[in-house]
């Protein structure tokens, strides 16, 4: 990686904790400039507009997330494990160490584009989050594959499901500063596997 490269890399890196925290509207080039003690026309150099900023901001915390949770969660075994990597790898993501000054990125960014119109920086996010969705069922189809989970389970519905576990945590560990957060989140993942093997009862 030539300098160039590692300044941008190191440039996306603190933009990244930026929007973790204030949003993507506290990011500025200006800003970047400021704390990473570069010129605001070096800065300009590498992105050219705020929306090019924010997209390669967006797909940094893409990366970031693949890197920390995505890949090493898929080491785990097949089904079950790897459902529980990915589960305990997203709550340090969202507040522990794995985690940005501001916890999840995309929890933040989705807040605050849920109504914004349709453009680059948007789609960006969409994408991302229909990706961390298809992630969840794929793992879980897994987990029916190998005999963890009923054959009639709804891999769609347990993302769903999961996906609501890490909104809820998210809200309670950073807006309510809910010392048991972590462990309510913990309960109602262990009460949704409960459920996929268990038969329901009418």
């Amino acid at each position: 990686m030539g300098k160039g490269e590692e300044t941008r890399a190191a440039v996306l890196d603190e933009a990244a904790r930026v929007v973790s925290a204030s949003g993507l509207s506290g990011l500025t080039i200006g800003l970047l400039a400021d704390r990473m003690q570069l010129s605001k026309s070096g800065l300009f150099a590498h992105f050219r507009s705020k929306e090019q900023l924010q997209v390669a901001v967006v797909e940094r915390a893409v990366e970031l997330y693949a890197e920390r949770v995505i890949r090493p969660a898929l080491k785990a075994p097949r089904g079950e494990p790897r459902l529980r990597a990915l589960f305990d790898r997203k709550l340090r993501w969202d507040d522990g160490d794995l985690a940005l000054p501001g916890g999840c990125f995309f929890a933040s960014v989705s807040a605050e584009l849920d109504d914004a119109p349709a453009g680059p920086v948007r789609d960006l996010v969409v994408s991302a989050e229909r990706d961390h969705g298809e992630l969840l069922a794929n793992v879980f189809r897994t987990g029916i594959t190998e005999g963890h989970f009923r054959e009639d389970a709804d891999p769609e519905q347990y993302a769903y499901d999961i996906k609501g576990v890490l909104l809820a945590y998210h809200h309670a560990s950073r807006l309510l500063a809910d010392p048991k957060a972590e462990d309510r989140a913990r309960a109602a993942f262990e009460a949704l596997l409960r459920a996929a093997r268990s038969d329901v009862v009418e």
